[in-house]
């Protein structure tokens, strides 16, 4: 009975190794080991691109395993303490000024990133092109008694609701939303040339897809947000040391407005985001070919 039990020994030791390396191994990625990230996101739609397209770079380039995390878009500082505390390593759709204010009740967990949209945003109340109006202050002739807005959570909101609307003198009426729901009523306000105001921005594909103007604001009451925005990311405080090459990648990334929208459009032309980014990326690896090289120098050192 004793003697048995030595001969098995060796193999309950190899079976019990094996055991306790299998769980590790299963997550090994091609290259990095199996190092795992988490990214927030919101449910607008350069965010999901741009997320969407790091996912699958880390993950075919880099070997890393993903997971993208989607916060409610009207509670926008969840995304933002889960950065700060750590449940989440990244969010990369930061406007500023838009978003000044959640980032400052942040900024000693978190690192803010330079922008990695290397254009001109344009955001403001805008209509189809075929509404006479030009000027915030003549919306009240604009035919309709509704602002279409977005998330309530979104700077913009209160920026109308208090200033733009008793500015102008306005009979109107902002309408709290979602930006899907918001882009459904202008599609279809749009095929009716029915008249639609609502409140938009750029990069978007929204701006290709239909032919909108946004409107002058003489008395400047939109604020900040007449002013072009800047687009970046912020990651945990910690993750330039636990992990550089993850962060080295998503401080290299760099796209212009055209690259934004198209990769957009892939994605609305799908019907999936990955399958969009994918699309995407048969013609434009040599955009992404440098931040895979920097990130891939920084596994190195």
């Amino acid at each position: 009975m004793h003697v048995k039990a030595y001969r098995r020994l060796p193999i309950l030791l190899l079976v019990l190794v094996v055991g306790t390396l299998a769980p590790a191994c299963s997550g090994l990625g091609a290259v990095s080991g199996g190092k795992q990230l988490t990214l927030g996101y919101i449910d607008w739609d350069e965010n999901v691109a741009v997320s969407t397209l790091t996912k699958v770079l880390l993950e075919e380039k880099l070997g890393y395993k993903v997971e993208l995390q989607r916060s409610d878009e009207a509670v926008l500082e969840q995304v933002y303490s889960g950065v700060a505390g750590g449940e989440l390593d990244a969010f990369q759709d930061v406007w500023i000024p838009n978003q000044k204010e959640y980032l400052s009740e942040v900024e000693d967990d978190v690192e803010h990133l330079e922008p990695w949209f290397e254009g001109k945003t344009e955001q403001g109340i805008a209509v189809p092109y075929y509404m006479d109006v030009r000027s915030l202050s003549k919306l009240d002739h604009a035919g309709t008694d509704m602002i279409n807005g977005i998330e309530p959570g979104s700077a913009v909101m209160p920026q109308i609701e208090d200033k733009v609307i008793p500015g102008y003198h306005l009979h109107m009426k902002l309408v709290e939303s979602s930006t899907s729901a918001m882009l459904s009523e202008l599609d279809t306000a749009y095929r009716r040339r029915e008249p639609i105001v609502f409140f938009g921005w750029s990069p978007h594909w929204m701006n290709t897809r239909y032919d909108i103007r946004y409107l002058k604001d003489p008395r400047d009451l939109q604020g900040d947000f007449n002013n072009s925005a800047k687009i970046s990311s912020i990651v945990n405080a910690d993750l330039p040391e636990d992990d550089p090459t993850a962060y080295v990648f998503i401080r290299s990334i760099s796209l212009d407005g055209e690259q934004i929208n198209q990769m957009e459009a892939d994605i609305n032309e799908a019907g999936d985001p990955e399958a969009g980014v994918k699309a995407w990326l048969e013609d434009n690896r040599s955009v992404v070919q440098p931040w895979i090289d920097a990130a891939k120098k920084a596994r190195e050192t």
